[in-house]
């Protein structure tokens, strides 16, 4: 490459927990800079969790936490080209993209379900989540088992 890598920029921590990945979920729930009314969505969700999940012994942060865990793929197939075939080679997620696409599928599942508001909505699908169930735990699951199945393969890895 000619050009050095661009700096990384720094993600401020959020107000409230002074948490970074809560920032960085926000981010990504966040539409057209609106970050305000990302925040007050995933903060109402948070206390919906609290409210629904009163019996559990742990935070609404760390039943959050717990959900994001659960959704996070280990590894997904990704294609190559040998020849003149394309196989779907398993490899591993790097750490920062696993971050990253439990909190993109979090979200996205959560706009596709049925409910009055979005925090209504996120706080369902982090209850799921939380409980092994729902649709972003479904596509981790799915991720998991194309890995699998294309198994035969990781001796392309590169």
């Amino acid at each position: 490459m000619r050009k050095a890598k661009p700096k990384r920029r720094q993600i401020l921590p959020d107000p409230v927990f002074g948490d970074v990945k809560v920032t960085k979920f926000v981010n990504h729930l966040m539409y057209d800079g609106k970050k305000n009314i990302a925040f007050r969505i995933f903060y109402t969700a948070l206390d919906i969790v609290k409210g629904k999940m009163a019996n559990e012994e742990k935070s609404p942060l760390e039943i959050w936490r717990a959900a994001l865990d659960n959704v996070t793929p280990q590894v997904e197939v990704k294609s190559r080209r040998i020849g003149g075939a394309t196989f779907q080679v398993p490899t591993e997620v790097r750490s920062d993209r696993k971050e990253s696409i439990s909190m993109k599928n979090l979200i996205l599942y959560a706009r596709k379900r049925g409910g009055k508001t979005m925090a209504d909505k996120l706080a369902s699908e982090i209850m799921d989540a939380f409980n092994s169930q729902g649709g972003a735990f479904k596509r981790k699951e799915d991720i998991h088992r194309m890995a699998e199945a294309n198994r035969a393969f990781a001796h392309f890895r590169f």
